[in-house]
């Protein structure tokens, strides 16, 4: 998702000692807003993947789902499912530096990004507990791991469940390289300090926005 900055991420003042905001009444709601929301949107899920398994052949010629093993919380590594919208890669997995490899992307993988039709099997990983509708998006393990090391605040973007969309992702976008990341840290570093039901229902809006606007890449 590409969307154009709508906060000053210099701006946000970061805690220099973990917290997690939010009351226990707020993450009990949360994880029961989180099933709720899951299972409401499973039919849709299975209504796409049905469709894909007849368009796939002649518009995306592959599996239907693809996997990737990313950073959860407590740093722990756990799988991630999507609609697969790019071709196999027949090389390495690429740097926390490297660009995205567009030309890997297939013209009907380009319409599920574009839709984010490409992400709703992750309601299977908020269903398990793995994720949350809300939350800091969960990069790719190695990724993460480089980060870990990099990046002093990564660590604790980690203390909560990560999420199909974010803070992170609403106001700034895609992010790509070790920079770019600190900037992401720090809003999502922003969303875990001030949680509350008003800041999840704005990012649940603009999170719709975007789909029913197709912005971003």
């Amino acid at each position: 998702m590409v969307l154009e900055a709508s906060v000053d991420f210099s701006d946000i003042s970061i805690s220099p000692t973990p917290r997690v905001g939010g009351s226990r009444a707020f993450w009990v709601w949360k994880r029961g807003f989180d099933v709720v929301g899951a299972l409401a949107l499973l039919p849709i899920v299975l209504v796409c993947m049905v469709a894909l398994v007849l368009l796939n052949p002649f518009l995306n010629p592959g599996a239907v789902f693809f996997s990737q093993v990313r950073m959860g919380r407590g740093c722990k590594p756990f799988t991630a499912y999507k609609f697969r919208s790019m071709r196999a890669a027949g090389q390495p997995a690429r740097g926390t530096e490297e660009p995205l490899e567009h030309d890997r992307i297939t013209r009907f993988g380009k319409f599920l990004r574009k839709t984010r039709i490409d992400e709703l099997p992750q309601v299977f990983n908020v269903l398990r507990g793995e994720m949350s509708l809300i939350g800091p998006r969960p990069d790719y393990i190695h990724h993460a791991r480089s980060y870990l090391r990099q990046i002093p605040e990564y660590r604790r973007r980690h203390d909560v469940r990560p999420g199909i969309s974010g803070y992170s992702q609403v106001h700034l976008g895609y992010v790509i390289g070790t920079e770019a990341t600190r900037d992401k840290t720090r809003g999502d570093l922003h969303y875990i300090q001030n949680a509350g039901f008003a800041m999840d229902l704005q990012l649940v809006l603009g999170t719709v926005r975007t789909v029913l606007t197709q912005s971003g890449a």
